[in-house]
């Protein structure tokens, strides 16, 4: 934190790690970068699920892992998928604008502990997102990614799913981190992909 109480944040070059950003002072007992929490909060005292990014001031983080919290209502971020298995939302130094990170509610470390049976349920929330996210965000396509220790800035599974379209620039694994205007801007792209989830419906456009 800095001497006004702000979250700190990790700086690096333009072509930084895709896994390095910022750290909210809500989170500060985390090492490394924080995927998707959104600093600025509003006056409301309100967290919100789904949808909105809303402020309760300085978050009293109960566990140790972000995503948890996250999950729990507790930490906000943009949500566009929220059911009973899986809590997906805006990545918040994202690849490109509607990067999506797709997490399971419960708290798994990493694939390799993801119980079997829970491997086709999240699995099939991370098709979903990618198929609809195309004609969602105006891209080509996806990359679909996981880390798993190495490079995982958080110790909680959770899937990237990034827009991708010919020509975007991206090479190689050291890509340099966008950032999102406004939380107005990154609520419009939550709002796409919940739409257009809403849309394909739960089975997705692949069963259709």
């Amino acid at each position: 934190r800095d001497d006004r109480g702000q979250g700190l944040v990790l700086l690096g070059s333009r072509g930084e790690a895709a896994d390095r950003q910022n750290v909210p002072s809500s989170v500060c007992c985390h090492v490394g970068r924080l995927s998707s929490v959104q600093g600025r909060r509003s006056a409301s005292g309100n967290v919100s699920a789904i949808g909105q990014v809303s402020a309760i001031g300085k978050v009293s983080v109960i566990s140790d892992c972000v995503f948890c919290d996250i999950a729990a209502g507790l930490v906000p971020a943009h949500v566009v998928l929220d059911d009973p298995d899986v809590i997906a939302f805006l990545d918040a130094r994202p690849l490109f604008k509607g990067h999506v990170l797709v997490a399971p509610r419960a708290h798994v470390p990493a694939l390799p502990d993801l119980p079997a049976a829970a491997v086709g349920p999240y699995f099939l929330r991370v098709q979903r997102i990618s198929a609809v996210m195309p004609a969602a965000l105006d891209s080509q396509g996806t990359f679909v990614a996981i880390n798993n220790v190495v490079s995982q800035s958080v110790a909680h599974l959770h899937c990237h799913i990034v827009p991708r379209t010919k020509g975007d620039g991206l090479r190689g694994f050291f890509w340099p981190r966008l950032r999102y205007e406004s939380d107005a801007e990154a609520s419009q792209y939550a709002e796409r992909l919940r739409s257009a989830l809403a849309a394909a419906g739960p089975a997705g456009p692949a069963a259709s």
